[in-house]
């Protein structure tokens, strides 16, 4: 279902916070990071930029989370004079309060670095992000995770989660190289319940066909979020979206989950059908999903 926004705006990568009874969106924007408010989930309010810096454009794909009194946004970007998007890179703001400002407190990971999201947990704090291997069979943007020595530093020895096995996650063909197609996993958000663990991810590039929703699974009892071996549902020869395009709407992915009340809630972007807009029109979205042992599955969109 289609958010009600009161800004005539795109909101790509969607990443939703509760905090306090209110819900905060933070998304993609190009001078900075866009915040939007509600207090419903689906009727929310355009409250500008709450993170900015300098000399930097493209802000992608943010990511917030609350650690003891203080919020910490996660997002790559790159300077302004660049025109190659493989320079994006991870940097880390932080604020007292969930509109902001924010301020950024450290670089954190070198280019290429999109599509955060950090976990706390018992074992500490790790972050999930997407980078390249251009020398994988199926060549692309895959997606790892990294423990954190702090909210401002990771430990810099990041491990594979998962990454592209279908010809339906080819961005582009020939892309670098003839012959070498270039595949994308993207936009990872982690969630538990129980002993199984998910990581939903972005497969695809959202201006194509094939662009979609899926998820990776693993099982143990363990908040060492690096041991654990993730494996693609149903399985990686099968492509099987979570959600993808429908009759209504289409570029549908990059996703965050909130959990209310034993239900959970996914946001993610997509754009109408029949939209005449040029340009970016992505907008953000809520479906509801059932959460159950190895299974995900859509409840109403």
């Amino acid at each position: 279902m289609k958010l009600n926004i009161t800004a005539d705006k795109a909101q790509p990568d969607p990443y939703v916070i509760k905090e306090g009874g209110t819900y905060f969106m933070y998304v993609t924007d190009y001078k900075g990071v866009s915040l939007y408010v509600s207090s419903n989930k689906i009727d929310w309010e355009y409250k500008g930029l709450c993170f900015s810096a300098e000399g930097y454009k493209e802000y992608w794909a943010p990511s917030v989370i609350k650690i003891g009194n203080e919020f910490f946004m996660y997002v790559s970007n790159m300077k302004e004079e660049e025109k190659d998007v493989h320079l994006q890179a991870m940097v880390v703001a932080k604020s007292s309060s969930p509109y902001g400002p924010f301020t950024k407190a450290n670089d954190l990971i070198k280019p290429f670095s999109i599509d955060s999201h950090v976990v706390e947990n018992k074992s500490g704090l790790y972050i999930f992000y997407s980078t390249n291997d251009y020398d994988a069979v199926r060549a692309g943007t895959l997606i790892m995770v990294d423990k954190m020595k702090s909210p401002y530093e990771v430990e810099g020895d990041p491990k594979v989660v998962v990454r592209a096995t279908l010809d339906q996650e080819i961005f582009m063909r020939d892309r670098f190289k003839k012959g070498q197609h270039w595949h994308t996993l993207e936009g990872a958000f982690y969630l538990r319940k129980g002993n199984y663990h998910y990581v939903i991810y972005s497969g695809n590039c959202y201006q194509n066909e094939n662009y979609y929703l899926g998820y990776a699974v693993a099982c143990g009892d363990t908040d060492d979020l690096k041991s654990l071996e993730f494996k693609k549902y149903p399985d990686e020869n099968t492509y099987l979206p979570l959600i993808s395009k429908n009759e209504v709407e289409s570029g549908t992915g990059h996703c965050s989950v909130l959990e209310e009340d034993g239900k959970y809630y996914v946001f993610y972007h997509g754009r109408d059908n029949d939209s005449n807009k040029k340009g970016e029109c992505r907008t953000a979205r809520i479906a509801e999903i059932k959460v159950e042992e190895e299974k995900i599955s859509l409840i109403k969109r």
